[in-house]
């Protein structure tokens, strides 16, 4: 299995080195890891060397970007930078963050799940984070959704989707539109990665009405953007993001920002989130 790995790190140097040793654990190790290191004002490109010069499936790859932690654009142009090095042949593709403890077994499990069914696009384990002693689920998103940090996709599935958007909402508007085009997502309950630095935890502090926009340019529309900034307020026990979500809704509707997905994408996303909101009310 050709397994290709792109990490795009911005001072990471607190983290970067328990991902990596992660990593070089794995029971089925990747063709490529391909670190991009985005600015970064510490040791982050040390570390990174550190691993090229030891491991020959390594590369470290340099690029400059704003200095704030944006969510959408700024991580997804560094993951293009290193997507420039990937190999034809490669077979899955693989954005990584850097602040991740990965399972030995991680690759390996996750490949058997696109063995399931040659439909299933994307796939991966869950993520954790530490709460006092304990790690435990970190529940800003379904079990079944496949996060961010661990995304992992089989070739065919990325290019149906026009590769990742450049855009806050990327990590979400991917797997809807998988399922657009007829391909399965599939996420592995028990296989837990930790998440040592907690969703949102360096967000600058405007990218709390970004989320709204992200809503906006994937054509939910102004009810499911409510019930979707309800739902997150609940998890995350903030009454006040239902206001940001809406916010950043509305912003984005007044000043005609681009959207994301085509009108029939759109409503076919619609249509997907109802039946979903209808089941989880019936259950």
């Amino acid at each position: 299995m050709n397994i290709q790995i792109i990490i795009p790190a911005h001072n990471e140097e607190q983290y970067l080195t328990q991902t990596l040793e992660s990593l070089v654990s794995q029971t089925l190790l990747p063709q490529k890891i391909i670190i991009v290191n985005d600015n970064s004002t510490d040791n982050t490109q040390a570390i990174a060397k550190k691993f090229e010069q030891q491991y020959g499936f390594i590369t470290t790859l340099n690029t400059q970007s704003g200095t704030s932690h944006l969510p959408g654009s700024k991580v997804i142009n560094a993951f293009y930078k290193g997507y420039q090095l990937l190999s034809n042949d490669v077979e899955f593709i693989c954005k990584f963050d850097a602040d991740l403890i990965f399972p030995s077994n991680y690759l390996e499990t996750v490949v058997s799940l696109f063995r399931t069914h040659p439909k299933v696009g994307i796939a991966s384990g869950i993520l954790h984070v530490k709460k006092g002693q304990s790690w435990v689920y970190e529940n800003i998103a379904d079990k079944n959704h496949v996060r961010g940090p661990i995304k992992m996709y089989r070739k065919s599935c990325f290019t149906d989707i026009g590769g990742l958007k450049k855009s806050i909402g990327w990590d979400t508007v991917d797997v809807l539109l998988a399922q657009y085009h007829d391909w399965k997502i599939l996420t592995d309950t028990n296989l837990i990665v930790k998440h040592l630095k907690p969703t949102g935890k360096t967000y600058h502090k405007t990218s709390k009405y970004m989320q709204g926009e992200a809503l906006y340019k994937m054509r939910y529309g102004f009810l499911i953007t409510l019930i979707a900034a309800s739902k997150m307020a609940f998890q995350k026990k903030d009454a006040s993001l239902v206001l940001s979500y809406l916010k950043g809704y509305l912003k984005a509707k007044k000043q005609a920002l681009p959207y994301l997905v085509s009108k029939n994408e759109g409503q076919f996303i619609r249509k997907l989130r109802w039946r979903t909101i209808k089941n989880k009310i019936k259950s």
